[in-house]
């Protein structure tokens, strides 16, 4: 049996064909110079992989796919990169919950060819925000929510690397007393957390805020809405406004990792949590395997 974690590296070649090799994981693989590292250019995705099942793989290639045609990177070999998250989570030492992280920079400055790989490894315990829930702040993200059509070098919308504005707020929160935030726009539209996407529920109907608002298409909301949507509820992708999240009878942030978390609290206000119902929403999502 393998030890864990388990990275699968990438070669790619300049015409992007690309295979995968088992690489130590304990051992340096990425070069200094390599533009992922220096500059923060490239991508990644995260996906679950709960009782051995990668989750929403499809949704999250296909988003690793639009993120590197948006930074003008090569195009993912999709089904060549699915093989590999298969096989590193094979390879994996048996868990609950595992998450495979896939990342494809530019590669070393100067050089011709791109860097990748898949790494998998035990997810952090989330245990304790999925019951007891968490504590939000809303934090501005200084874009109009126009920014994709105004600002498309911003590129709001890709997942990338360069993940210091996210780790910033999420110490300004938890130096606050909060878990996590939630973003709005300048003109005040609710967009997504750091690493989570929103979801409210008003009554029988659940919303999250579209992506042309320069979000991510979230993973994980795609699975709650096929949830909801079998409960005969209602699903919508509609702009949401902070006030929505104060009046709304629940509102979750959502994640690969952390499948869903009840927010408890917004800017230190008290909101109601329906136990019951994140219960069954976070067995849904941790025992329907796609």
């Amino acid at each position: 049996m393998s030890s864990s974690p388990v990275l699968f590296l990438a070669q790619i070649r300049p015409d992007g064909a690309t295979t995968f090799t088992r690489a130590d994981a304990a051992a340096p693989q990425v070069r200094v110079d390599d533009l992922g590292v220096t500059r923060g250019d490239g991508i990644f995705e995260s996906v679950a992989v709960v009782q051995g099942n990668p989750q929403s793989l499809r949704h999250h290639l296909d988003r690793f796919a639009r993120s590197a045609a948006l930074l003008d990177l090569p195009a993912p070999d999709t089904a060549v990169w699915a093989q590999a998250v298969a096989d590193a989570a094979a390879e994996h030492p048996p868990a609950p919950e595992l998450l495979a992280k896939l990342v494809l920079t530019r590669g070393v400055e100067g050089g011709d060819a791109p860097t990748g790989w898949v790494h998998v490894f035990p997810a952090f315990d989330y245990g304790t925000q999925r019951t007891a829930g968490i504590d939000v702040l809303v934090l501005e993200r200084a874009y109009p929510s126009d920014v994709v059509t105004r600002a498309p070098w911003v590129l709001q919308g890709a997942k990338t690397l360069s993940y210091a504005l996210n780790t910033a707020s999420l110490r300004y929160a938890r130096s606050r007393g909060a878990h996590d935030v939630v973003f709005v726009s300048t003109d005040g539209d609710v967009l997504e957390g750091p690493n989570s996407t929103v979801l409210a529920r008003f009554a029988d109907r659940w919303v999250t805020p579209p992506p042309n608002l320069g979000i991510l298409d979230g993973t994980t909301a795609g699975r709650a809405f096929s949830w909801a949507a079998g409960r005969g509820d209602t699903t919508e992708v509609a702009r949401l406004r902070v006030d929505d999240l104060r009046v709304a009878d629940a509102v979750w942030l959502l994640s690969s990792g952390r499948q869903s978390a009840p927010v408890r609290s917004l800017d230190g206000v008290p909101r109601p949590t329906d136990a019951a119902l994140q219960a069954e929403l976070l067995h849904h999502l941790l025992t329907v395997h796609d």
